[in-house]
């Protein structure tokens, strides 16, 4: 998880680009929503992810904090159920927490999101996931 955090602080794909495995790639936007009806297919491709994952990565970056954004993302994120089932496995990671902004606004960080990951080349990778679900599922 640090790898993540500071890949997204930095803006930087190339710090993550690893954890993944292209061939099959699939990102469900929960959109915040219950209801899996309002649910879309927005990352049909890795690059597709990839190219959205940047462009709130850099939107971030041009924002101004009144704390620091590490510790924060740190501290409203958690990654404590893993389900393996052979080569395959389910990752949930939720956040649950907010990031205090310099204009005296507050940054909500509630959703989580479900990684499929699958072991490959030695390795477990995400090979998709169904992210930006509320947290929690009510």
């Amino acid at each position: 998880m640090p790898r993540d955090i500071d890949a997204f602080l930095a803006a930087d794909w190339s710090l993550v680009a690893h954890d993944f495995v292209e061939d099959g790639f699939i990102g469900i936007d929960g959109r915040r929503e219950i209801s899996p009806d309002k649910w879309r297919l927005a990352f049909p491709t890795l690059s597709a992810y990839r190219d959205e994952w940047l462009r709130q990565a850099q939107d971030f970056a041009r924002q101004s904090f009144a704390e620091d954004p590490r510790t924060a993302i740190f501290t409203t994120t958690t990654l404590e159920d893993i389900e393996i089932e052979g080569e395959t496995a389910l990752v949930r990671k939720k956040f649950d927490g907010s990031l205090k902004k310099a204009d005296g606004g507050v940054d909500v960080l509630k959703w989580q999101t479900l990684y499929y990951c699958r072991l490959h080349e030695g390795r477990w990778k995400i090979s998709g996931f169904t992210g930006y679900l509320p947290n929690p599922m009510e």
